[in-house]
């Protein structure tokens, strides 16, 4: 069935005619999608060449499998074919994908064409997903995911065609967490040469959070991270002007680590329990980014007011003009920052062997 045959104006640009269960609710709160590859005039669908988990809902589904990758495929394979997408129902989180846009609809405003090679930068979460090869390519011991299905864009949906220059895991891995550079680099332009506190420095986001703090001008800046094998790799990167190691589960080993407390506190870490350190270890005044999809913000909100913390706290939504451009330069420009995610990647990939 072409876009044509849908019929013109039988979409929503927000997915809504995508819901099956519950209907009425954004495509990102429903149980189920409608993830048939047949387009309406104001979509586009991609071939789906790789799935970029989020950190959060790896983890989660390798810790509940003890490390079985056999059985974190299957629980994946299986949470997307009863929801027609894929969101981990304990995290609530999914992650993105690149592929190649297979589609076009003809009233899509996404600017986008067949053949292009894109990466997705809305969650797979409300993203209209469907696997035709059983993940039989993964071994469920990464978060990157070689899959072959069929994705589906709605006319606000948000894509990034992928560079040239770049190879493609490498590509992924910064475009999966792209939103966390620019909203910190925004939130620290507001300072003047703050003192900036990332807590999973060394991870992708984390150490995107660093350079973004460092081009917008902050004065000091402190990487948290828990084993010295993470500190060793951050401060070979030089990424941050002081690398601690500490439980960022432990607000009070957190807020003693660092001394005074941070301008702008940035959370990167992709397990819960980090909201009272975080809070604890920001300034009067001060600002706290939670990037984590691990954070519970009852938790923050009511951590806050327990012990009476002035401190703004937003929420990375993983979305602000410019982002994905502001990622990739970054990872061009500083060597260092490359460095660090190329390595991750070789360590994900030891893992697997």
């Amino acid at each position: 069935m072409t876009a044509t045959e849908r019929g013109p104006g039988a979409s929503s640009p927000i997915g809504l005619h995508r819901v099956l269960e519950p209907r009425g609710v954004l495509p990102q709160a429903a149980w189920r999608l409608d993830a048939s590859p047949d387009i309406y005039d104001d979509e586009v669908r991609v071939r789906v060449a790789r799935i970029n988990l989020d950190a959060a809902s790896f983890r989660q589904l390798r810790e509940a499998h003890e490390g079985d990758g056999a059985a974190v495929r299957r629980e994946v394979l299986e949470i997307i074919r009863a929801r027609g997408k894929m969101q981990n129902p304990v995290t609530g989180s999914g992650g993105m994908l690149v592929g190649v846009v297979d589609a076009v609809g003809p009233r899509s405003p996404l600017g986008l064409r067949p053949g292009q090679r894109v990466a997705t930068l809305v969650s797979l979460t409300l993203t209209p997903l469907a696997i035709d090869d059983d993940l039989r390519r993964w071994d469920g011991a990464t978060e990157q995911v070689p899959a072959d299905g069929t994705a589906i864009l709605f006319a606000r949906s948000v894509a990034a065609v992928l560079p040239d220059d770049l190879p493609v895991p490498l590509a992924l891995a910064v475009l999966d967490v792209c939103g966390a550079p620019a909203l910190t680099e925004r939130v620290v332009r507001d300072y003047a040469a703050p003192r900036v506190l990332v807590l999973g420095a060394a991870g992708k986001s984390g150490s995107l959070a660093l350079a973004a703090a460092r081009l917008a001008g902050a004065g000091h800046l402190i990487g948290l991270v828990p084993t010295a094998d993470e500190a060793e790799r951050l401060r070979d990167c030089g990424l941050a002007d002081d690398v601690v190691v500490a439980d960022a589960r432990d607000p009070v080993l957190v807020a003693d680590s660092i001394g005074p407390g941070a301008d702008v506190t940035v959370v990167c870490v992709d397990a819960p329990g980090c909201e009272g350190g975080a809070i604890l270890a920001t300034a009067a005044g001060g600002t706290v980014i939670f990037f984590s999809m691990a954070t519970s913000f009852a938790a923050a909100a009511l951590g806050a007011e327990g012990v009476a913390a002035d401190v703004t706290m937003l929420v990375g939504n993983g979305y602000a003009p410019g982002h994905a451009e502001l990622a990739l330069r970054l990872v061009r420009e500083q060597p260092g920052l490359r460095r660090l995610f190329e390595q991750r990647l070789h360590l994900e990939l030891s893992v697997k062997r």
